[in-house]
């Protein structure tokens, strides 16, 4: 699908932005013209993490005239995997601050300007109205359909893009050409159904290629040339190098561009997706003990004065990781179909864990519901005792 270029052209090009981006200037398509539309725009990149990073870096090679960064997030060493606007040094920084000074090494003519804070409800329309275009780097689905409904709000376009293990997803989203992303997506899937990158992992080049469709898709609208992904997804398997593409329709009884729209306004949008399910949450409402609870418990277990079960309910290639002695390991994946039900004593407390505790929180409701009255789980999972336990340990 098609729209006008979205900016108009800036005034002129210095002599060092013409020798900068002469590659571009010599494109038939881009040219003197596109060159300056790139210069006025104003682009506002949510997230500077997998997707943010090589975002950011070609946004600003392109020659894109203000970048905006809106990231509360800091630095930590397992992003350096894959979050490649940042280095060693940054270990610790903001992650807006690391990716500005990144940016003003790539190319000094753009503007930066950070927003170190949360994305919510309470500020996304005062942030997004400064901005032409947003760029969605985001890596959860409360903040996707937050992006969507302020987007489709405020009238304006954006790219989006996911990433997990060896498959992304990239589209364009602008309600009033095309589809939005609640036409793709009309409901968040079930807590706990997908995991997070945290959880499953996510091969770090994969944030490069569909970092890049999203770049390219952002040059294109600015500029108003070729045929965008408004209305297209792109789907890409990077195990089997494979791209394919699905035609997305605009949906008129969706709930917020529809013919008669539900959702006028934002709304809780952790509410509306939730982290956990109901069910996890009333089962862990009173039944959550700290690491320090559950180290306690593993002295007088080794004392003989307490007898229980420690159950790591992560996935066998994360117990190859990093273990808390005396678990045992069942995925949480036996508790969800019932066969982790025969394996569990009917006579000793019950102790789930896994990485953060949204996983073990999902196991404890299943135990709840059968039976298992006493059973607690562990809040902030092998993370937490990690860091305030057994910080010799490795952390992921």
């Amino acid at each position: 699908m098609g729209a006008p270029a979205l900016v108009e052209p800036a005034g002129e090009l210095s002599i060092d932005e013409v020798r900068r981006y002469s590659r571009h200037l010599i494109i038939p398509d881009v040219g003197m013209t596109g060159q300056k539309r790139l210069k006025r725009a104003r682009v506002l990149c949510v997230g500077a993490g997998g997707l943010g990073s090589p975002a950011l870096m070609y946004l600003a090679a392109a020659g894109v005239g203000t970048l905006g960064i809106v990231e509360f997030d800091v630095v930590d060493e397992s992003n350096l995997q894959r979050q490649i606007i940042h280095g060693q040094s940054d270990v610790g920084r903001s992650k807006a601050e690391s990716a500005r000074d990144s940016i003003t090494e790539i190319n000094p003519f753009v503007e930066v300007v950070i927003h170190p804070e949360r994305l919510d409800s309470s500020n996304v329309m005062d942030l997004f109205a400064q901005y032409d275009l947003i760029v969605d780097g985001t890596d959860n689905f409360a903040t996707r359909y937050l992006v969507n409904d302020a987007c489709v709000l405020l009238g304006k376009p954006y790219v989006w893009g996911s990433i997990y293990r060896f498959d992304g997803q990239a589209s364009v989203f602008w309600a009033e050409y095309g589809p939005c992303y609640r036409c793709l997506y009309p409901e968040p899937p079930p807590p706990g159904m997908v995991p997070s990158c945290a959880e499953g992992g996510v091969l770090g080049v994969l944030c490069a290629s569909i970092g890049s469709i999203q770049v390219t898709e952002a040059i294109k609208l600015i500029t108003g040339i070729g045929d965008s992904l408004l209305g297209r997804l792109m789907v890409y398997d990077a195990l089997e190098m494979n791209y394919r593409q699905v035609k997305i329709r605009k949906d008129p009884n969706c709930a917020v561009c529809g013919v008669n729209p539900t959702v006028t306004e934002l709304i809780d949008y952790d509410a509306f997706c939730g982290v956990i399910s109901d069910a996890a949450a009333e089962a862990a409402r009173d039944s959550t003990i700290s690491v320090h609870d559950l180290k306690r418990m593993l002295d007088e277990r080794a004392a003989g004065e307490r007898d229980f079960v420690l159950i790591d309910v992560r996935e066998p290639i994360e117990w190859e990781i990093v273990t808390i002695d005396g678990a045992e390991l069942i995925p949480k994946g036996a508790f969800l179909d019932g066969s982790a039900l025969e394996k569990l004593p009917t006579d000793k407390q019950i102790v789930l864990h896994c990485k953060v505790g949204g996983r073990s929180a999902e196991a404890l409701a299943v135990l709840k519901g059968a039976g298992f009255a006493d059973a607690v789980h562990v809040g902030g999972g092998i993370n937490a005792w990690v860091s305030q336990i057994e910080p010799e340990k490795p952390n992921y």
